[in-house]
């Protein structure tokens, strides 16, 4: 069946049936029971980049695109390792990196094939040489 962003919003109470978790799991086995029971483990609980997607695709339909572009920047970092995302997050911290190091940041991202969000590293990259917020290479 076919997705809507405007008739189908919220995903998880119109069409439970398109939300799942990493490993496949019907949103309905989502349960705090489950959680407790050990039944399923803290990573079935992320959202995977199919849902942040439609997400973005609804944010877009409502006129919220820059809400839109934060939900396709994170679908693109849900598979990304969360220590390398931490990483990266305290490099994006003023004064923190280099130009040089930024760039290696960006292009790592893009390996995992976060394209938009590697280029919005460049960007910071940018804005921070501009304003003199590079770390002193």
């Amino acid at each position: 069946m076919s997705f809507d962003p405007k008739r189908d919003y919220p995903l998880g109470t119109k069409r439970p049936d398109l939300v799942s978790t990493p490993a496949g799991r019907p949103l309905a086995d989502v349960t705090l029971g489950a959680l407790r029971a050990g039944a399923i483990g803290a990573d079935e609980i992320r959202a995977t980049p199919e849902t942040l997607r439609m997400q973005a695709r609804v944010a877009l339909a409502a006129g919220r695109s820059q809400l839109a572009e934060n939900l396709e920047r994170a679908a693109e970092l849900a598979d990304v390792p969360d220590d390398l995302l931490l990483a990266a997050y305290t490099a994006l911290r003023p004064g923190r990196a280099t130009a040089a190091e930024l760039e290696e940041w960006a292009a790592r991202l893009e390996s995992y094939g976060a394209t938009k969000t590697a280029e919005f590293v460049r960007e910071a990259c940018a804005a921070y040489s501009d304003r003199g917020l590079l770390a002193d290479g």
